[in-house]
């Protein structure tokens, strides 16, 4: 496999996995907060949605004109886990075609300047970061669904 396979795999592996840690819950569930930080697995997804995929590779890559988020972490009361699931499954495709149309050395096309140096390079590097964001998010996803049903998501491979 190439390396463009490799990174594209990895990251559609650290996608299921988090959405396998919501399969079985109800929106009660998925709303709850079990951390102190408050917040919850719907709010986890919704964040990955808008903070990562849609902002590395929409907005940050592609420079795309999409609405960015102000606090993604917190879910509007109309939103249901089917829903935030959706937004998700469609932000994801969205980034698997800004992936398509992209060579791995391709450059960021937007940043603000008021955020910092931008430590994104090129495709490669966003790939790997929203890889890791997303994996870390998939464990944290896992602690939490196992505070609120006793779930437990082992991945051995």
């Amino acid at each position: 496999m190439d390396e463009r396979a490799v990174l594209i795999a990895y990251l559609e592996k650290q996608r299921g996995h988090v959405r396998a840690s919501l399969e079985g819950l109800d929106d009660n569930a998925a709303r709850r907060a079990p951390l102190p930080s408050g917040w919850s697995l719907l709010g986890a997804v919704h964040h990955l949605a808008l903070d990562v995929e849609r902002f590395w590779f929409r907005w940050v890559m592609a420079g795309e004109g999409v609405r960015l988020a102000d606090d993604a972490w917190q879910v509007p009361g109309r939103e249901t886990l089917a829903t935030v699931l959706d937004l998700y499954e469609r932000e994801c495709r969205a980034t698997d075609a800004v992936i398509a149309g992209m060579s791995l050395e391709a450059r960021p096309l937007q940043w603000r300047d008021a955020w910092g140096p931008c430590h994104v390079e090129n495709l490669r590097d966003a790939l790997l970061h929203v890889i890791t964001e997303t994996a870390t998010h998939a464990g944290h996803l896992d602690a939490a669904r196992e505070l609120i049903d006793g779930r437990q998501h082992l991945v051995l491979e």
